[in-house]
């Protein structure tokens, strides 16, 4: 189904001229949408309360709540935009890459997963939402596809795999990863050369893969939204072990 809303002077308009818009609009598979939403340039927000460490955020579409959620646990945040590359994110300092949510077709962002790629192979701690998570599939060498139906909602129910405890999340996204074997549970190795990974969460009402864990790698990344405001705050954890992963870091160097 494709629809269109439409407020202001251009509810305005003729039914058939608001019809004619609805079907020229470009459908989102195969595009690249980065460049419309991310930041012009680059910039930094201080952290609160006690100093943990420093993330680099490639912003693909950043919510202010992800932010607050990082700088809130002592995390000073670097933000990049989209087209940003390796130099220019080692030159921030990371202990720890993030991509963010944001719109568009995860195949038509191949330079994004190129820099993440590089960031792996440095081992530099990476954590993805989203948009993220399904850009980290594809670094690690998985496809992705469009969905059937989109997830939408406040609503949707989560097995986090690690805890096995059920987590209700939102949703807003149209596309999810393909991991053959992985969706029930096994383990599988990352066909672009990264070791061991892991489904880490699904979705209850059809299985797809909702969270990704490389076991050899200090990188995650969740599919749904655990910064959502107001809510639900079921999954606010992944956060809290972001900051467990740069700390456990800083410990061993």
């Amino acid at each position: 189904m494709r629809a269109g809303i439409f407020s202001g002077p251009r509810s305005e308009q003729s039914i058939d001229r608001l019809l004619e818009i609805v079907r020229e609009a470009p459908e989102m598979k195969g595009l690249s949408l980065s460049s419309v939403v991310t930041t012009p340039d680059a910039y930094e927000v201080p952290h609160m309360g006690q100093y943990v460490g420093r993330v680099t955020i490639l912003d693909l579409g950043i919510k202010r709540t992800t932010i607050a959620q990082m700088i809130n646990r002592g995390l000073v945040v670097s933000v990049l935009p989209a087209t940003s590359d390796l130099d220019q994110v080692l030159a921030t300092s990371p202990d720890a890459v993030f991509y963010s949510n944001g719109p568009g077709d995860p195949r038509a962002s191949a330079s994004q997963v190129a820099l993440l790629q590089e960031i792996l192979k440095r081992r530099i701690p990476f954590f993805g939402i989203c948009f993220g998570n399904q850009l980290l599939g594809r670094a690690l060498g998985f496809d992705t596809y469009k969905l059937p139906f989109g997830h939408r909602g406040i609503n949707q129910p989560i097995l986090d795999r690690t805890t096995g405890k059920v987590e209700v999340s939102s949703h807003n996204h149209g596309f999810a990863v393909s991991v053959p074997g992985g969706e029930n549970g096994e383990i599988v190795e990352s066909p672009a050369g990264f070791g061991k990974v892991r489904v880490s969460h699904v979705n209850l009402n059809d299985d797809c893969v909702e969270g990704l864990e490389c076991l050899e790698l200090s990188a995650y990344s969740v599919q749904f939204h655990p910064e959502a405001a107001a809510g639900p705050h079921d999954s606010h954890h992944l956060f809290d072990r972001l900051v467990e992963m740069i700390s456990s870091r800083k410990a061993l160097s």
